[in-house]
């Protein structure tokens, strides 16, 4: 009986660890700095009484409806594609050579020792050094981010922000983007290329699993970035 029961102790602690890990993803969170902000009210027109136009229920017929106000919508096309490379090298060498001839008296050489040691001497060094580097980087990044325009500037430039949250099996991953956008630069149907956002910030980042698998460890992390040269 009692080894029954620590078997179903077993069992039942076994049990929790399995379901408490299939409950492990957690639902993506909103970043405080990209929230979406809502429009503002329009301000209230006085009615009018006329037969044919009324103030407020004009309908514009010969302009896009592009996003211009607090609120309004825009899809940033994401079309990041950078390449960047660098090679240098160096090639140094100085050689350095110095000759001191024996000094003579009454025409003689002067030594030392009978004639075994000549004062006379020669010296001479060489430096060399040959150093060589190569570095390249290539990153892309494609996709649809819809954002909100959060602010007009004085010249009706758009300042924009906004994130995609998505969750799969292991973890959540986030794209979040902010910048300006000038009008002139959106399509009708209010899509921006992210390489006219001027001031754009772009960050493509996740967390869970797939985030922390992919994240070195404290240990090897101090040994990495150790200040010991060894």
């Amino acid at each position: 009986m009692k080894s029954l029961s620590v078997l179903k102790i077993i069992t039942v602690s076994m049990a929790a660890i399995v379901l408490s890990g299939c409950s492990s993803m957690s639902e993506p969170k909103h970043h405080p700095d990209y929230v979406s902000v809502r429009p503002m009210p329009l301000p209230n027109t006085p009615g009018g009484n006329g037969a044919i136009y009324q103030s407020g229920y004009e309908i514009v017929l010969y302009e896009d409806r592009k996003a211009r106000r607090i609120g309004d919508i825009i899809t940033v096309q994401l079309v990041e594609n950078t390449n960047a490379s660098k090679k240098s090298a160096s090639d140094i060498s100085k050689e350095n050579a110095t000759g001191i001839t024996a000094p003579t008296v009454l025409g003689g050489a002067l030594t030392l020792n009978d004639n075994r040691f000549n004062l006379g001497t020669t010296l001479a060094s060489k430096n060399e050094f040959k150093g060589a580097g190569n570095s390249s980087q290539s990153n892309k990044l494609t996709g649809d981010v819809t954002v909100t325009v959060i602010e007009v500037l004085p010249n009706k430039n758009l300042v924009i922000r906004g994130e995609k949250r998505i969750g799969i099996n292991n973890g959540n991953e986030y794209v979040r983007i902010s910048g300006i956008v000038r009008p002139d630069d959106l399509t009708p149907d209010n899509t921006v290329l992210s390489t006219k956002v001027a001031d754009a910030t772009i960050q493509y980042v996740g967390d869970g699993e797939m985030g922390e698998s992919s994240k070195m460890g404290w240990l090897a992390k101090f040994f990495v970035d150790s200040l010991f040269p060894f």
